[in-house]
């Protein structure tokens, strides 16, 4: 039996346990297909990713994957990459889908007033 491996596991363990660690907050944004990606770290260790594009936001959520390395680190080599995709795929799916009931082409039909068109309001109406 290895007691140095066992030991060794064990601190590993207590030093990557992200739940016990206090973050300062970071936010990092740029654009990414035509819309604006803005990644933030919380004091708590989560991540929140938000994207926007043509007015419409999508957000995920995500846990700090390793307390040691700097969140833009983290970015760069892509550890949050799943997240970003599905983001940007949802607020994608969204533009790209039409309502059934709300067309921009379509103008609804203009009511008539009550009481007709002809109706004129005199001073005389008024009292």
């Amino acid at each position: 039996m290895d007691v140095k491996a066992l030991f060794k596991k064990g601190i590993e363990k207590q030093l990557l346990d992200v739940d016990d660690y206090i973050f300062k907050p970071e936010l990092i944004e740029m654009t990414v297909e035509e819309g604006e990606l803005t990644c933030v770290l919380n004091s708590d260790g989560s991540v929140n990713i938000f994207y926007t594009k043509a007015g419409i936001t999508d957000v995920r959520a995500a846990a700090r994957k390793h307390p040691f390395t700097s969140f833009a680190t983290e970015l760069h080599h892509g550890i949050y990459d799943d997240v970003i995709d599905d983001v940007v795929g949802n607020v994608n799916d969204i533009i790209d889908s039409h309502s059934k009931y709300f067309r921009r082409s379509k103008v609804l039909p203009v009511t008539p007033a009550l009481g007709g068109s002809d109706a004129i309001i005199t001073e005389a109406d008024k009292y």
